[in-house]
């Protein structure tokens, strides 16, 4: 058959995968990056992997979205719009996919309506298959990318998150297929999304061939995690009861938590009689061969804990999650701590909050639970701003039932029917101002911003200007290969650096002398293809000088919050300052928000009074006892 590629309608892509004797393939490059590798991979990787997959034939590359648009502008500085430029010019044929959390886009939070249709737009221009869903299926969340996916003429793939457990029946998922095409109607390819690589081969098949059997018309695409070493068994169950596309990555990268390897995939499923449409295993082989030799580089970034993990099966997390909970594991000292939280805690937790799916931003709301419960030694006693959101319905109704009554006093208090009865249900945000957003980002970055930027910033605001900030003064990095950008420890005066870029074209980076000024100030010399400059760094602090001072115990931050001294009782960003000098506020309302570990906390006041000063911004870096505004009693 020919291929599908960039460009043809939605109605045209459907009719050929109606018509397709055999299955396709998408290569999930981006979600292979976010499981096994933290979403580190380069830009410069894919760039070298362009041409070979290219000519491979895929369905479609899944190259952006999740949280790939985050760490892209976080930790790699690298504009995720010039990457899917760049990368388009190398493969003009080969359909660009996303994967978007619905109502939460590419963040973690609802936003509001007008900046998701904004962001769809502009993301549009260069992503041609939206794979979309939302952690709670619940439709309503997803129906205005839908609707903007469908206006620009791209193909819509919504998702019925997969998962396990005696609520999770073929008839149930049967209901949400009905939602779904009610509301996009029938040019769409169905995705069963198995983000957790649960459930065995069997039971997908069951699932594949119930949906085949109610909609035989309807193209289904199988996504599956490697993460207990079975999503090949799954994969092949999947196709045998008709499935069109399946998911797998380029075998020199493939990890524990991510897709499986594509020739494997296409390897059994030969033998079984199912061929790979459209698809060069040459240019396959090749991709791998092109991009081995880089993987050395992201070593620091694979997972803490090698091995499948067949236990995924009880606590559900799905690959990206994995990689990141044990990051913080580690940063956070409790990596001893996992196999309790994994194996004990975070199934517990699943149950008591209604055996949804453990997708983002459901997976983070679990984890975090979970391990503020076995840290803090007292279940649900130090909840979230998520955690409340998820019990009040902010995210949508709980699919199949409630968590106990007990959990909502924890959370929301000994008044809990009461605040459920005044502030449950689906969060109606208001659309944004985005013209005074626009001038807020204006004066913050001191120039007019492109609506590509105003994107980012609208969804990622301290990071997003931050990022802008650095490539205004350092120019785009996306050049430097991994063995530089990413190299471990210190550089050397006097070292010098070769590479070659993803164009074929050499560099030389000389790290310079160094002097150190009478004050104390060392200036160092930086030459990048002989062009000099110079970095100057502050002088270290003397011998005896003042130590930072001590964190304060969350019992002190309590006291002085009750005196109207509120403090940030954690690390993080503050993200929302909600109140102005002069303002009026009671205890309980909202002054602040703060984020850490991609969740969202609000600041309440803890007395009635009157806000006298505040002291931090929005962007800020926060540390425990760091002071963030005063309230005065009104007398």
């Amino acid at each position: 058959m020919e291929r599908i590629v960039q460009g043809q309608s939605p109605a045209e892509i459907v009719k050929q995968l109606q018509n397709s004797d055999g299955y396709h393939i998408t290569n999930t490059a981006r979600d292979l990056s976010q499981s096994d590798f933290k979403n580190r991979i380069l830009l410069h990787t894919d760039l070298l992997a362009a041409d070979a997959r290219e000519r491979a034939g895929y369905f479609s590359l899944e190259i952006t979205g999740g949280a790939s648009v985050h760490v892209d502008i976080l930790r790699k500085q690298v504009d995720p719009f010039l990457k899917l430029e760049l990368l388009r010019e190398k493969m003009p044929t080969t359909m660009f996919q996303t994967l978007c959390r619905g109502v939460n886009l590419f963040g973690y939070r609802p936003y509001p309506q007008n900046v998701i249709r904004f962001t769809v737009k502009e993301f549009a221009k260069y992503v041609d298959v939206w794979r979309t869903f939302d952690f709670m299926n619940y439709i309503p969340n997803m129906q205005a990318v839908f609707e903007e996916v469908a206006k620009a003429g791209k193909l819509n793939e919504p998702c019925i998150c997969f998962s396990t457990g005696p609520e999770h029946t073929d008839a149930y998922y049967l209901t949400k297929v009905k939602e779904i095409l009610e509301v996009t109607g029938e040019d769409i390819v169905l995705c069963i999304k198995n983000h957790g690589g649960l459930g065995t081969p069997k039971r997908i098949g069951e699932l594949v061939d119930t949906i085949r059997q109610k909609y035989p018309d309807l193209p289904l695409h199988y996504h599956g995690h490697n993460t207990d070493g079975n999503d090949v068994g799954r994969i092949v169950a999947a196709v045998q009861n008709g499935a069109n596309i399946v998911d797998a990555a380029d075998a020199s990268f493939t990890g524990f938590y991510g897709p499986p390897p594509i020739l494997t995939v296409i390897q059994t499923l030969k033998e079984l009689g199912h061929n790979a449409n459209t698809i060069d295993e040459d240019a396959v082989i090749e991709t791998s061969e092109v991009i081995r030799d880089e993987r050395q580089h992201y070593e620091a970034f694979e997972s803490q804990i090698k091995g499948f993990q067949p236990t995924v099966q009880i606590h559900k997390l799905p690959g990206g999650a994995m990689g990141s909970s044990l990051e913080q594991a580690v940063k956070g000292g409790f990596l001893d701590k996992m196999p309790d939280i994994l194996h004990k805690e975070l199934p517990k937790v699943q149950k008591e909050l209604g055996n949804y799916w453990s997708v983002t931003p459901g997976s983070q709301i679990l984890w975090t639970t979970a391990v503020s419960n076995v840290q803090g030694g007292e279940r649900y006693g130090n909840p979230s701003g998520d955690l409340r959101n998820l019990l009040l319905g902010k995210y949508g109704p709980f699919p199949f039932y409630e968590p106990d009554e007990w959990i909502f006093e924890k959370v929301l208090g000994a008044d809990w029917k009461k605040v459920l009865e005044e502030e449950g249900g689906v969060e109606d945000i208001g659309d944004m101002d985005i013209d005074k957003e626009k001038e807020i980002l204006t004066d913050r970055i001191g120039e007019d911003p492109t609506d590509q930027q105003l994107v980012l910033y609208l969804q990622h605001p301290n990071d997003a200007v931050e990022f802008f900030k650095f490539e205004a003064k350092f120019g785009r990095v996306y050049v430097l290969p991994p063995s530089i950008f990413l190299k471990q420890g210190s550089f050397e005066p006097g070292e010098t650096l070769e590479f070659v870029d993803h164009t074929g074209k050499e560099h030389m980076v000389e790290v310079g002398p160094s002097n150190v000024a009478e004050d104390g100030e060392t200036s160092v010399y930086l030459y990048v293809d002989h062009h000099q400059r110079v970095y100057k760094f502050a002088a270290e602090l003397p011998d005896g000088a003042a130590a930072p001072a001590a964190e304060m115990s969350k019992e002190e931050i309590l006291d002085l919050a009750k005196a109207g001294d509120i403090r940030a009782s954690f690390s993080g960003n503050v993200c929302e300052v909600s109140v102005e000098e002069g303002q009026e506020v009671a205890v309980g309302d909202k002054v602040a928000v703060m984020e850490a570990m991609k969740m969202q906390t609000p600041i309440t006041s803890e007395i009635d009074g009157i806000v006298t000063a505040i002291s931090a911004k929005v962007g800020d870096a926060v540390q425990p006892g760091d002071k963030l505004l005063r309230v005065d009693v009104d007398e």
